[in-house]
């Protein structure tokens, strides 16, 4: 029984279109976990990020922050790896559900007027490797075929 959770959650039937999508959207993943997480790339770190969450009524913010920049960060990093693909996917995603109600929904769809397209593009590529797995050149390919060799 465990052994089939398993192999279900490391399994993949799809090829190289999987690294195409996950090495980005894990790159631009981690780099928006980072600011929030570490201040990076003009970020304003974990203090800062908590301290905007909270003005938005998530509290505790500094919390929240750590939780989104963690998901974005880790959840990336293990998009670039092809590691844990669906579990990372489906946290990341609910950030970006979490991200489109909470801050842009009312600014309507374009990007311009801070809108939620882009969080929804990567909501949808998100689900996407979530559905088709890591697909080749991954560490959840790798260990996929070392649950079916003990079978």
């Amino acid at each position: 029984m465990k052994s089939q959770w398993l192999a279900k959650l490391f399994a993949t039937q799809a090829g190289l279109s999987s690294l195409v999508l996950r090495v980005p959207v894990g790159v631009i993943l981690m780099a928006h976990g980072s600011q929030k997480l570490f201040g990076w790339f003009g970020g304003y770190g974990l203090q800062g990020t908590g301290q905007w969450m909270k003005s938005l009524g998530m509290h505790p913010g500094v919390l929240m922050a750590g939780m989104a920049g963690s998901a974005e960060f880790f959840g990336g990093l293990a998009l670039i790896l092809g590691l844990l693909i669906r579990p990372a996917a489906l946290v990341a995603a609910f950030t970006m559900v979490m991200a489109i109600l909470t801050v842009h929904i009312s600014n309507g769809l374009f990007l311009a007027n801070n809108g939620y397209e882009y969080a929804l593009a990567l909501l949808v590529a998100l689900l996407a490797l979530a559905i088709q797995g890591s697909g080749l050149l991954s560490i959840d390919k790798l260990i996929a075929a070392r649950l079916a060799a003990k079978r």
